[in-house]
């Protein structure tokens, strides 16, 4: 892609699945990586040997102090990719379990925003990327918390792009359909089966597939590409 090369991207939720594939994708565009999560795997300063390595609970105040020292190095990329479920119909779900998400999938994308637009409006570009997901669009049975925050970061994307704009920094967002990855792994098998045949192309996704689109967003080639979401599904959302 067109100007990744040098680029010091953020990407959160590094430590596995679509996060770790992101950064992969990236390092081999020749991205200067800053890699966030709760806790990072013992291989990822041998797989990622120049990247600083961030680990950083993204709902502790304390985590955005550590976080704003290291803005000192400059930024041009923010991925939010940190995500979590709790999954529960809604009579049965717990307060904590609600919170936890929107924690998570919502208010850590807001603060981390937050955090690199002035840094990013200063120097006139940025790119902010969000995670987001088809289900937002459709809703899930026993998601309201998750669709609700990922409906909350498609609303998020578009007013900040709205924001930004105007000092040239980006803001667009990524919505996986059903990818294949350590989450989806816990699905029983039957219901695995009936989530490949959903898609047009009858298959789950790859987390590689999300990472380029993560990669392409961030490059010159979207440079007029801004306020929008992507899905990256397999057809299943159109």
């Amino acid at each position: 892609m067109r100007g990744l090369n040098g680029k010091k991207v953020w990407i959160t939720g590094a430590g596995a699945g679509i996060g770790w594939a992101t950064a992969q994708r990236f390092q081999e565009e020749g991205a200067v990586l800053t890699l966030i999560d709760r806790v990072l795997p013992p291989e990822t300063a041998q797989v990622f040997p120049h990247a600083t390595l961030i680990e950083a609970d993204l709902t502790d105040n304390h985590a955005y102090t550590h976080l704003a020292n290291h803005l000192q190095n400059g930024i041009d990329v923010l991925i939010n990719n940190a995500g979590i479920t709790r999954d529960a119909q809604l009579k049965k779900m717990e307060m904590a379990d609600w919170q936890a998400v929107i924690d998570i999938n919502l208010t850590a994308v807001f603060r981390l925003s937050q955090l690199v637009a002035e840094p990013m409006c200063a120097q006139g570009s940025g790119c902010i990327l969000n995670a987001a997901s088809v289900v937002a669009h459709y809703g899930n049975f026993g998601q309201a918390n998750y669709v609700a925050s990922k409906a909350g970061v498609i609303g998020m994307t578009k007013t900040l792009a709205r924001e930004l704009g105007r000092f040239n920094v980006r803001v667009n967002a990524v919505a996986p359909g059903f990818i294949e990855t350590a989450m989806v792994a816990k699905i029983p098998e039957k219901v695995l089966a009936g989530l490949r045949e959903k898609p047009p192309l009858k298959r789950m996704g790859q987390p590689h597939e999300i990472a380029a689109a993560y990669a392409f967003l961030a490059s010159e080639d979207a440079s007029y590409i801004s306020g929008a979401t992507l899905n990256v599904d397999g057809g299943l959302v159109f």
